[in-house]
């Protein structure tokens, strides 16, 4: 009898293991954190936000997301991220997780209110109805309201613009959105702490070198398919989920593979989305303060650069056209150098392999990835192969996000007691 007991076991066991990923249960509950921020990515393309929007708006949900839930799970085990009040004991989590992203997302996108009313009264329908779903709804929702008048004033709006610059070096365009490097950190203790020095000089080997590079691998008059390529798959526009959003996928896919539980999910997206926020006022402050021209400005303009090692050349354009914004620093790399890190630190390893499927990616094909930082190096190299940046800039960005993404993974949402740890992984 023992033997056939033990010979059903193995069978079960095998079974389990050669169910694909996909085909698994997700832990209860962890998919309301997937589900409200596929709404909120698709609030970001209808709205057509800009980057630093888009990242205020995934870290306003997905705080109150952590908040609602960190408030009635583990007791203050972990430390707030925002609101700093515990939830009634008999608060049913999810309910108090899908009721907090109902309220932001309604504040902050009102014209789609009915489909966030039927999205929530759908998630309600598969909670146990009684006092504990009730409460978990009300707890949800103040938690949602506070956040939200929290970051009323964040410095956000209004919209401020930067006037055109002049001169050699300097970014000839007016540009909007620059009030964001003002804006209050979500986890930082100072984000302007982050924003860096000027770029290589005009007149130096190393700008010189990043000018010669970009001149060929950023020329639109080159065929390059596969460089062209690269750069429509991470060029992310308006109208796209934008950068942010990008990691935002990964993040949740990467999640639904390992089977998280509610509280992790939301965890793990909080830390990833105020890195991301947090990394876009070092990034506006750094493109502010040296208005940096693009090479669309400077390989027609190397005459007057005082650079003997350039050479102008008047017919010259971009891979993937005009951009609206300074040059010094590349965006796309602090944004992916944040999040690569936040995850790596999160999951303590980097090597977790994944597909993605970007909004702008030719024909909708995925592509594969060994690990986060693998993905963040591409979406960096790609706006040099695009024309829109030197590849120092792309360099620094990346080392810019790492920065805030290390700082978010060493002082947020730590846990409170118990077997707390610093390092390449805190816990």
């Amino acid at each position: 009898m023992k033997k056939i007991v033990f010979v059903v076991m193995l069978s079960l066991v095998g079974a389990v293991l050669a169910t694909p990923v996909s085909a698994q249960p997700v832990a209860p509950g962890s998919e309301s954190v997937s589900e409200w921020n596929q709404l909120a990515l698709n609030a970001v393309r209808l709205k057509r936000a800009s980057d630093a929007d888009a990242g205020r708006l995934y870290a306003i949900l997905n705080v109150s997301m952590y908040d609602s839930v960190n408030g009635v799970r583990g007791h203050d085990a972990r430390a707030h991220a925002l609101v700093q009040e515990s939830g009634p004991d008999e608060a049913d989590p999810q309910a108090a997780a899908v009721s907090a992203a109902h309220t932001v997302l309604v504040a902050l996108d009102p014209d789609r209110t009915t489909l966030y009313d039927d999205t929530l009264a759908a998630d309600l329908a598969g909670i146990h109805s009684g006092h504990r779903r009730d409460a978990g709804v009300a707890w949800g929702q103040h938690v949602g309201q506070l956040v939200v008048a929290a970051r009323a004033d964040d410095g956000s709006t209004p919209v401020e613009t930067q006037p055109a610059g002049t001169g050699p070096g300097k970014f000839p365009l007016a540009w909007s959105g620059v009030q964001y490097r003002n804006v209050r950190p979500f986890a930082v203790d100072d984000a302007t702490r982050f924003v860096l020095g000027p770029p290589p000089a005009l007149d130096s080997l190393d700008y010189a070198a990043a000018f010669a590079e970009v001149a060929l691998l950023g020329n639109a008059a080159i065929a390059a398919p596969d460089k062209l390529a690269t750069f429509q798959y991470w060029s992310l526009p308006a109208g796209s989920d934008q950068p942010p959003g990008e990691w935002v996928k990964v993040a949740l896919t990467v999640a639904a593979a390992r089977h998280q539980s509610l509280n992790d999910a939301a965890r793990l997206l909080a830390l990833l989305t105020m890195a991301e926020a947090d990394t876009t006022v070092a990034t506006v402050g750094t493109k502010f303060a040296h208005q940096h021209w693009r090479p669309a400005q400077a390989i027609p303009g190397a005459d007057l650069d005082g650079n003997p090692l350039t050479v102008a050349d008047a017919t010259w354009r971009p891979r993937g056209g005009n951009a609206g914004s300074p040059e010094w620093i590349s965006g796309h790399s602090s944004y992916s150098g944040a999040a690569a890190t936040v995850l790596a630190g999160f999951f303590c390893t980097d090597a977790i392999g994944f597909d993605l499927v970007t909004d702008t990616a030719p024909g909708g094909t995925a592509r594969s990835y060994a690990g986060f930082s693998a993905a963040a190096a591409e979406a960096g190299r790609s706006r040099v192969f695009g024309g829109l940046h030197f590849e120092f800039s792309n360099q620094a960005g990346l080392k810019l996000g790492r920065d805030v993404g290390a700082d978010v993974l060493a002082h947020s949402l730590l846990l409170t007691r118990g077997d707390t740890h610093f390092g390449a992984c805190p816990r």
